[in-house]
């Protein structure tokens, strides 16, 4: 499959782009200058992948994020250097452990230690190998997100030759590798050591054995295979891998890699991949550090284990431009990869959007939303933000998103499925989290907060069918004002008296929502119309939502 077209550049941004501080762009002049004493006319970036799990999105991200810093070297450039992106994938490496996700464990243990690329698909009849699974679910996404990268696989490259001039130097200079790995070893490993790792003519499965005799010559290595007997093997063609992190040396000295992000975890082997690219003749590419991700327990995300969250599961509750967001921000801070973090994701990127709208070339380049879409924003009216559409949700308890609509036009007359997509999407989004994620916990009114819900009722009463959200969020301030528990004496109100305090909000949302915050009161009371919030409020008061 040929890779999807890089997206146009608007050269309106090319002059901006040479003083912006967006980490994308901190990351691209670094590579601008090793190309500039490199004279190469080709930057070539990489994303590794290992399938030995289904994919998650903390590999997603490397891709998003190595495309926003190519986006930015482009832009710096001029686009006047071509670029590549490659995801490579080390299918060839031996399955270890079996994966807790998969249906059937019993019948993945007779392929342990096999190339992921030799062990049968446990999931489907459609793919050849368990690796290749995984990397068509890897793919499927990329494809989705619009992302333009050459995918290899590490199988297809060492059987096809396409590294075997490297294995042969690698061959050669045996020495020199064992020289840089050795060192990092215990005493017991470093006895039985070899950075190759021959595939067992007898069993398929990637051996961790010492060579007997490593002939670079012949590039051939010798070893005494599972029935005890001496066998020679070439290094090209497939017949050995390398260790992992003499790998990672091999291929970006093969593949002249520029840059390559990855994870906290590889930092302290950073080191050791660059001096083997540099033994086997190539030159070390820029790196860039990322934290790691978490679960909701703050334990870091494994492809095995399952934990967090997977691609399709972020995808069934919002869009991918959210996803893209959140990879976008803060990567060299830990964040906590659950389900809890898409609705804040989902109306940060709109407001993004929204601003990008209004703002010149130089601040465009530090809006998210550029990064998102490597300058190519759409367009998009939200007139109602997720979280509203939440609450909403919470409070009308839909069973169709015509229901959810139905509020919607009220509030805004003239906007539609058909005039708002974006919205519409929203909808179904917000109704699939709802019904999956929200947990009502309603409690009941004490005697002050019934006296301020039975004001409030009354406040409402008087207002315009058609009040904004200003003239119903100014209605429920005045009667919070009048009630002590909720005067903030650090603050001042328009006539001079004490502000209000947020505790007054967060009564309302727990007794009429059962939800311990939310978004402004006064625009979810305006989205869901001042007689249904006044319907709520007075079951609120006579104990109707307790029983929910």
């Amino acid at each position: 499959m040929s890779p999807a077209p890089l997206p146009e550049l608007d050269p309106a941004y090319f002059d901006a782009a040479q003083t912006a501080r967006a980490w994308p762009f901190e990351e691209a002049r670094k590579l601008v200058k090793r190309l500039e004493k490199s004279g190469k006319g080709e930057a070539v970036f990489e994303t590794g992948y290992g399938p030995s799990g289904l994919p998650h999105i903390g590999t997603f991200g490397e891709v998003a994020r190595t495309t926003m810093v190519r986006t930015a070297f482009r832009l710096l450039t001029r686009d006047q250097i071509p670029t590549r992106l490659i995801c490579f994938s080390d299918d060839m490496d031996g399955m270890r452990k079996i994966p807790e996700n998969v249906p059937s464990r019993e019948a993945m243990e007779p392929h342990l230690q096999k190339p992921l690329s030799a062990v049968p698909d446990p999931w489907t009849n459609e793919f050849a190998s368990f690796g290749d699974h995984n990397n068509a679910m890897l793919r499927r996404f990329l494809d989705t997100f619009g992302f333009n990268y050459e995918f290899i696989s590490a199988t297809d490259y060492y059987k096809s030759g396409k590294f075997d001039a490297v294995l042969r130097l690698a061959a050669e200079r045996y020495d020199d590798i064992m020289k840089v790995m050795l060192p990092t070893l215990g005493a017991e490993r470093q006895a039985t050591y070899s950075p190759f790792l021959p595939i067992s003519p007898i069993s398929g499965r990637v051996l961790y054995v010492p060579m007997k005799e490593v002939n670079a010559t012949n590039g051939t290595i010798t070893f005494a295979d599972e029935d005890g007997t001496d066998t020679t093997l070439p290094v090209t063609g497939g017949h050995v891998k390398m260790q992992w992190k003499p790998d990672f040396g091999m291929r970006w000295a093969a593949l002249g890699v520029d840059f390559e992000m990855f994870g906290k975890d590889h930092q302290t082997n950073a080191p050791i991949y660059d001096k083997i690219c540099t033994i086997l003749g190539g030159k070390a590419p820029e790196h860039y550090v990322y934290e790691l991700f978490l679960d909701s327990e703050g334990q870091k995300i494994s492809k095995s284990k399952g934990n967090g969250l997977t691609i399709d599961e972020w995808l069934t509750y919002a869009g991918n431009e959210s996803l893209g967001l959140y990879m976008f921000q803060k990567p060299r801070t830990a964040k906590r990869l659950h389900f809890d973090v898409i609705p804040r994701a989902v109306d940060e990127y709109a407001a993004h959007v929204a601003s990008f709208q209004k703002q010149d070339a130089t601040a465009r380049m530090e809006n998210p939303a550029f990064h998102v879409h490597s300058g190519n924003v759409p367009k998009i009216d939200m007139p109602v933000t997720f979280a509203l559409l939440l609450n909403l949700a919470t409070a009308s308890n839909p069973e169709t998103p015509e229901v959810m609509w139905g509020y919607i036009s009220a509030y805004a007359p003239g906007i539609s499925p058909q005039t708002h997509p974006h919205l519409d999407a929203l909808v179904g989004y917000a109704m699939r989290y709802f019904r999956d994620f929200v947990e009502k916990s309603y409690r009941a009114p004490d005697d002050v907060e019934r006296a301020a819900l039975e004001a409030l009722s009354a406040s409402f009463a008087d207002l315009p069918a058609d009040a904004d959200n200003e003239a119903i969020q100014n209605a429920a301030l005045d009667v919070a004002r009048g009630i002590e528990r909720y005067q903030d004496h650090t603050r001042k109100g328009p006539n001079g008296g004490p502000g209000v305090s947020g505790d007054f909000f967060q009564m309302l949302y727990q007794v009429l929502i059962g939800q311990e915050r939310g978004p402004r009161f006064g625009s979810f009371a305006a989205l869901y119309g001042i007689d249904n919030t006044r319907r709520l409020i007075a079951d609120a008061l006579a104990g109707k939502m307790l029983s929910k």
